[in-house]
């Protein structure tokens, strides 16, 4: 077996991912991972993103949605204290953070990315809509 993912649900999860490191060779690489994200956060994320593309120039500029998840991704990276890793882009111009990926974020990392966009938000005079038809 080259690759196995267990989701720890139970104790027969648990004795399944003994087996398999008891049964794996030398060398075998084993992560463990905090709970993935949620499709309610991810879908909240997106929401919230795109509020924010609708209602706030960037230093003169309209940024996507996408841009913005890239943005807020480094930020909280920075909040965090985790180390960032950048580099000069293709043609010299600029350069380009390669360590922004929302794909891996924990439950837990993703609630907190969208607390920094709503403080974010908040700062910059932003109207998250939905959170306030939630809550009407």
């Amino acid at each position: 077996m080259s690759r196995a993912l267990v989701t720890l649900n139970s104790q027969y999860d648990r004795r399944r991912v003994q087996e398999l490191i008891f049964k794996a060779p030398a060398g075998t690489r084993v992560e463990i991972k905090a709970a993935q994200r949620t499709l309610d956060q991810n879908a909240k994320m997106w929401s919230c993103l795109t509020e924010i593309a609708s209602q706030l120039p960037w230093h003169g500029k309209k940024l996507r949605p996408d841009d913005w998840k890239l943005l807020m991704i480094d930020a909280l990276k920075r909040a965090n204290g985790e180390v960032l890793y950048i580099v000069p882009n293709t043609d010299g111009t600029g350069f380009v953070n390669l360590s922004t990926s929302s794909s891996d974020l924990s439950k837990a990392e993703m609630s907190d990315l969208i607390e920094l966009i709503h403080e974010f938000g908040a700062r910059h005079g932003v109207t998250f809509h939905r959170e306030e038809e939630e809550a009407a």
